[in-house]
Parts: structure tokens; C-alpha cells; sequence
């Protein structure tokens, strides 16, 4: 008979069968069960004790981009010089997500930057302001420089010291997360960089989640999405995985859906919480 092991960080199921015929199915809710499991493969033999180092193997961290780890502020003198109101950066970046939804619910996709591009004139034609293409340009070439808040490299750093895995994924296209990252100097820390592009749906649509969850080759409880925005963190935990929020200042957790195990002021205080949560071995 050969080996299997299925689990989830701290949450998760064991199905294990070794060479000699035993077989462990148990399912895991709580830090005590889950010690219990790892002590009973131990005593299986040498097959058990892989199949118990395995168990302590943290989920992947999957990190949403833009606020979660982009500062958008970045682009306030833009829109302070051409709406004569830096409030303008954030109505445009909600109709740029309100437009993205619409366009997911009707099953209309057109690439990330597209839609801001029009959510852009959208703003402008609200506002009664004359939008010359030099200004469009402005406006979307800074979105591909934008810089990394203070605390996002340190947190990532902690968690790549734990052993985790990382990825990003984004409503972005590659091309663009990928110039956006390599320009904040972030791109290294990520095993991969994920894009909406490859399934057509903008997050927070479930086959977002299914597809990043495929690439990294994890079930999707074998991920957490960590994210500053209640919309992304919904649409992940409905998807099976487990979530972590980024209280970026003016950010709120919906009050509708699941509260995420970690929530931290920033990156580095999140980063904290998933190794102290997820990277211990079972005493």
C-alpha cells in the first residue's frame, strides 16, 4: 500500500495508509486534535514520522497587491493637479472595482487596465473635467511605479525566513503585477505571480482562488489570502481558504462574512500572528 497525507495547517484531515496496512482517517478542528494525530503517525514508524513532519507545513500566503502592499497615495499629486482634489485617486479606484465586479457578475471581461482606463474618464465626465490623454497617461504609467508600504518587505521577509511559500495574485495582468513588483522591488520573495487574467474573472469570483490554489498545487484550504479589502478576504473564504486581514487605515472587516483568524495593523504585525499561528510543530 502507498502513502497518503492530506492536511491543512492547524485545520485539516489526515487519510494516511503505510506499508504494513494501518490506516488513520482524522479529521482536525482544533490544536489538540491535531497533536493527537501527529503523535499517533509517529508511532507508525518511519512512514508515520514523514507523514507527521508533513503535518506541521504552513499554508502558502497568497498576497492581494494593490493597497495590500502598493501605497496608492502614491498617485494623490496626479489627481490633486488634474481633478484640483487628491480625493479623486480614491473615487476612481472604487469605480475601477465596481466596474471590475460589473463585469464579472455579467460575464464581460476586459484586462484590469482597461477598466481603469475607463473608470478614469468615468471620473472625469462626473466631475466636469476636461481629461487630455497626456494625463491619462500620467496617471496609468505611475499605477506600474507605485512603492511598497514601509512595513510589507519586513513582514515578507519574516515569513520567508519561517519557510513559507509565497505568491501573488492580482486583478491586474501578469505583465503589469510583474513590472509593478520588480519596480517595488517585491518580485523576488514570490514563488509565483498570479494573474485573473488566465481564468477572465475578477476577483473576488470563486475561480479566481480555485485557479491560484491549482497553479501553487495546494487544495484551496492549503491557502491564505492576505488582503486589505473585506471584498477579496469574502470571496477567499468562500472559496475554502483561510484569510488574513491588513487594516490599512479606512479599512473595515465586513461584518456579513467569516472574520479572518489574523488581523493585523500591517503586513509585519500579520506576518507575526501566521508564523506564530501556522509554522510550530505539535508539542
Amino acid at each position: 500500500m502507498g502513502s497518503r497525507l492530506y492536511t491543512v495547517g492547524r485545520v485539516g484531515r489526515f487519510a494516511y495508509s503505510t506499508q504494513s496496512g494501518y490506516h488513520l482517517l482524522i479529521t482536525l478542528d482544533e490544536q489538540r486534535q491535531r497533536s493527537v494525530a501527529y503523535h499517533l503517525l509517529r508511532q507508525l514508524g518511519n512512514d508515520g514520522l514523514r507523514a507527521a513532519k508533513e503535518c506541521a507545513m504552513p499554508r502558502v500566503c497568497v498576497f492581494d497587491v494593490i493597497e495590500t502592499m502598493l501605497d496608492l497615495q502614491a498617485l494623490d499629486p496626479h489627481f490633486q493637479r488634474i481633478f484640483g482634489d487628491s480625493a479623486a485617486r480614491q473615487e476612481w479606484f472604487q469605480q475601477l472595482l465596481q466596474s471590475a465586479l460589473v463585469a464579472t457578475v455579467t460575464n464581460a471581461y476586459t484586462d484590469f487596465g482597461a477598466v481603469g482606463k475607463a473608470a478614469l474618464g468615468m471620473i472625469a465626465e462626473r466631475r466636469g473635467v476636461e481629461l487630455g490623454d497626456d494625463d491619462r497617461q500620467q496617471i496609468l504609467g505611475a499605477v506600474r511605479q507605485l512603492p511598497p508600504h514601509p512595513d510589507v518587505q519586513p513582514g515578507l521577509e519574516r515569513l520567508r525566513a519561517a519557510g513559507f511559500r509565497l505568491a501573488a495574485l492580482t486583478n491586474s495582468t501578469e505583465e503589469v503585477a510583474r513590472t509593478q513588483l520588480n519596480n517595488a522591488g517585491l518580485a523576488g520573495y514570490f514563488d509565483q505571480i498570479l494573474s485573473v487574467d488566465a481564468v477572465r474573472r475578477f476577483k473576488p469570483a470563486p475561480e479566481v482562488y480555485r485557479m491560484a490554489a491549482e497553479r501553487l498545487d495546494v487544495p484551496t484550504a492549503g491557502m491564505r489570502l492576505v488582503a486589505a479589502h473585506a471584498w477579496d478576504l469574502a470571496g477567499a473564504q468562500r472559496a475554502g481558504c483561510a484569510a488574513a486581514f491588513v487594516a490599512r487605515p479606512g479599512k473595515v472587516l465586513d461584518p456579513l462574512s467569516q472574520r479572518p483568524d489574523v488581523v493585523g495593523a500591517d503586513v509585519r504585525a500579520v506576518a507575526e500572528q501566521i508564523v506564530a499561528l501556522e509554522s510550530d510543530t505539535p508539542d
